[in-house]
């Protein structure tokens, strides 16, 4: 009888299997061990993961590492995620050309439109013009409504009022002439005065309409079609805000220039292709199938997409000693995007929504740093240890333990960096694929929409559901349910969206409904998985139709998420297939496929 332990390296976690094995009997399993993974995927930095994992099954077992026979790792094809690009076309605006932060507490209702006056000359403007006040720090709000009512009263039109202190709603109270007011500007020095501008505050619970429609702006201002253009940018930034200011600044003051995102060149075995990344991330995998398999993917010099794909090459030349130029891109998953991009001129923190393409690259490296990591896993433990095989063929052997499973059968790997499929037959003929593209991407992508700048957040956005904390003893789940408490709940949580982490509730930052959370964590799964998914299966379909696919097993770290796999099989139930979670050998759940397969593949003399 050997101890042989099952070694799967992902991009997110560590995983073994541990089992008593002898040829010709079936393989007593002993103990599983799961740990992060160390470094990125297909590295020496993994070996550090590996013990731990390693270590800890061993524990379980009542085993030392003396007691290992054989140690059998995957093929570990490392995948690196990571925006292509900024933005597809980033707008620049110079100067100070609006505010539209969307203070909390805005007061009045409606639109104003006139010249923008400092508050210390409300005394001197005569009469019948129209005016938009602006108040500085220290002005009392007492101050502020008494000197704008003096001035309307001597027949000055004050039109709306921008103020520094988060004073709106109490200088609004005040005033005999009900006007829009905005506060919160944090740099309201940089207002430009002497200019025509526009106030606008919406009713609770409503947007802006006039200064987040470009022709809105237009109307107000009196621009033509040319200048219309440039406002563009401004008018998006503006969407959903209830309240804004718009100032009309010197023609030349506002300019704009685009970046360009580049051409991306995909080689396969079907041919080569061109395709300019401002066409989108459909048109991007298009050109992928229809060349594929891939043999590798560049992009155009000088370009956001070709610094974005030498980059990973040459992180993976350096982790690896290999020449960048041996670095090959095998597969690429391409992700239409929104990115928050700061308005340069604004003056309160203004950000648009921009058009991206998020890309995940699949870097096929050569067989020396699995080598690399066995010789030195080898040297450290003294124990054989053995390349067993692709993932994808691995983790079939693994799905077939789950109770109720029989061949035919297609698996659904999701991981964290990569999407596996394979098929096993009758007669045990497997074919199997590899693309880029899983739960790293999906956090990276809920983290650039959101903005928040914070991949653990995003991660524990992704993984958990959210609610919406309505009074410090209950709160609304995003189900709609509601969740009642003994005791009072953290003051710092009320009146916030929180995820329900496992660990507690963890508020999330910044202004975004509870539904709009949502609808990204799920649109970014929905891109990515429900996608791979499709694509995947269609790729290892004996007729490259999926229709001729009866059962699917899902496995891999993934498929433990809440939504995930319900997401992939409602996807899969338009082609009548029958899908679900595995059990790895009836007690792992989804995990363990990969590393459970390695051992069996001991006792197959090397297949699964």
């Amino acid at each position: 009888m050997t101890i042989v332990a099952g070694v799967d390296i992902g991009n997110s976690t560590t995983e073994v299997c541990l089992a008593r094995c002898a040829h010709g009997r079936p393989a007593e399993f002993l103990a599983s061990g799961i740990t992060k993974t160390t470094g990125i995927k297909g590295t020496v930095a993994n070996l550090p993961g590996i013990l731990t994992a390693l270590g800890a099954a061993l524990r379980t077992a009542g085993l030392e590492t003396a007691d290992l026979g054989e140690i059998r790792i995957n093929e570990a094809t490392p995948v690196i995620g990571d925006l292509a690009m900024e933005t597809i076309t980033e707008t620049i605006i110079t100067e100070s050309t609006m505010i539209g932060h969307n203070p909390s507490t805005p007061g009045g209702i409606g639109l104003g439109v006139g010249v923008t006056q400092p508050f210390d000359r409300l005394g001197v403007i005569g009469r019948g013009e129209k005016v938009i006040c602006v108040i500085p720090q220290g002005i009392d709000y007492e101050d502020a409504a008494r000197e704008i009512n003096g001035a309307v009263a001597r027949g000055v039109d004050v039109q709306g009022a921008v103020a520094r202190q988060d004073d709106a709603v109490l200088i609004a109270n005040r005033l005999t002439r009900k006007v829009p007011v905005i506060d919160e500007v944090t740099l309201i020095d940089k207002v430009p005065l002497g200019m025509q501008a526009a106030v606008e505050v919406a009713e609770q619970g409503q947007s802006v309409r006039t200064l987040s429609n470009p022709y809105g702006i237009a109307t107000v201002f009196g621009l033509a079609a040319d200048e219309t253009k440039l406002v563009v940018p401004i008018a998006r930034a503006l969407i959903g805000n209830r309240s804004a200011v718009v100032v009309r600044t010197p023609q030349g003051d506002v300019k704009a220039r685009s970046i360009p995102a580049g051409v991306v060149t995909v080689s396969g075995i079907r041919g080569k292709a061109d395709i300019d990344v401002d066409a989108g991330a459909a048109r991007i995998m298009e050109v992928v199938e229809r060349v594929q398999p891939v043999e590798d993917v560049k992009g155009e010099a000088g370009t956001n997409v070709g610094g974005m794909l030498e980059r990973v090459r040459q992180v993976m030349a350096d982790l690896t000693g290999q020449a960048p130029g041996e670095m090959k891109i095998q597969d690429v998953l391409g992700v239409d995007t929104f990115i928050p991009q700061k308005v340069r001129g604004g003056l309160a923190g203004e950000f648009a929504l921009e058009n991206a393409v998020a890309l995940a690259a699949m870097v096929k490296t050569n067989r020396l740093p699995m080598t690399q990591i066995a010789d030195q896993l080898a040297a450290k433990l003294g124990t054989g240890v053995v390349i067993a095989g692709v993932e994808a063929y691995m983790a079939v052997g693994g799905a077939m333990t789950t109770p109720g499973t029989a061949k035919p059968l297609a698996i659904l790997d999701m991981g964290g960096g990569s999407t596996d499929a394979a098929i096993v037959t009758r007669d045990d003929k497997i074919s199997a694929i590899h693309l880029a593209g899983a739960g790293d991407m999906v956090t990276m992508l809920i983290n650039s929409e959101l903005g928040l700048g914070d991949p653990d957040l995003a991660e524990n956005i992704k993984k958990y559901p959210l609610a919406k904390v309505e009074s410090l003893f209950h709160m609304r789940l995003e189900d709609g349910t509601v969740r009642f408490f003994a005791e009072s709940l953290p003051p710092e949580v009320f009146a916030r969206v929180v995820i329900l982490a496992e660990g507690g509730l963890t508020p999330i930052p910044g202004d975004y409904p509870l539904d709009k959370i949502r609808y990204v964590r799920r649109e970014a799964k929905k891109k990515v998985f429900v996608a791979n998914a499709l694509r995947a299966l269609a790729r290892v379909a004996p007729t490259g139709n999926i229709r001729h696919i009866d059962f699917v097993v899902l496995v891999g770290g993934s498929a433990l998420d809440f939504e995930i796999a319900d997401m992939v099989t409602d996807a899969l139930a338009e082609y009548g297939i029958v899908c679900g979670r595995g059990n790895i050998r009836g007690t792992e759940g989804p995990r363990n496929a990969v590393a459970t397969g390695l051992v069996l593949s001991y006792l197959n003399g090397g297949e699964a």
